[in-house]
């Protein structure tokens, strides 16, 4: 199997369906919890959160090999996200048809970090011909150093409304993360965005499907990941 199960106390079913759900709408744990209750299934709210933590990046990673290529041309960009109750930096990259690229959450929101999303972002999809930017230099300055260091050519473009794609798509990330209230650690936040971004990424149509299975749905291809 793509993901193990091995050592959990619930039918792997109940523990994907928790964790679709998490991941997919603006619940929280509580929510989840309350909604299992209602189908007859007791599971504590801190279990769902477990599980949401140590699935998601199995089910990205089975994601990952089958994921649709994107185009050369990106839009960069980063938006808030809070942890321990301080402001972090989630940078994320669409290409010019709203298909998600990567992600990456930092600390900083500085070159540094601009550079190691750019590095995860090329590792996974290759090197793009344009990313277009808004005004920050940061973001600027880590393309030309990456441009630099590897030889490569990579045309930046700091246009204002072209950018409007990617701020709209951290909305879909937004609205579920927004009744969370905020993360308890960094670790955990890094570990459920994967799962929300996963989610976002399968509502798009992200996924290679067999010929025939056109037609499933999000959830549907959810669970067919950990299969």
């Amino acid at each position: 199997m793509a993901v193990s199960f091995k050592g959990a106390h619930f039918p792997p079913d109940v523990i994907l369906m928790c964790v679709r759900w998490y991941v997919a709408y603006p619940l929280s744990t509580r929510h989840v919890e309350e909604l299992m209750q209602e189908r007859g299934v007791s599971v504590d709210h801190s279990t769902v959160n477990r599980w949401v933590i140590t699935y998601s990046p199995q089910l990205e990673e089975a994601f990952h090999r089958r994921k649709r290529p994107v185009w050369r041309s990106w839009r960069m960009d980063e938006t808030y996200i809070r942890v321990k109750g301080q402001w972090y930096y989630l940078y994320r990259a669409v290409d010019k048809t709203g298909q998600t690229i990567d992600f990456l959450l930092t600390a900083q929101r500085d070159e540094p970090a601009a550079r190691r999303f750019l590095t995860k972002a090329i590792r996974r999809h290759g090197v793009p011909a344009t990313i277009t930017i808004d005004g920050s230099e940061a973001n600027a300055a880590a393309i030309r150093g990456d441009n630099e260091a590897h030889g490569t050519a990579i045309i930046i473009r700091q246009v204002k409304y072209l950018n409007n794609l990617v701020e709209q798509d951290h909305r879909g990330v937004k609205r579920v993360t927004r009744p969370m209230l905020g993360f308890k650690s960094f670790a955990a936040a890094q570990d459920t965005l994967v799962g929300i971004e996963l989610m976002h990424m399968l509502k798009k149509r992200q996924l290679v499907v067999e010929e025939g299975d056109e037609g499933l749905t999000a959830a549907d291809q959810f669970y067919a990941l950990a299969a």
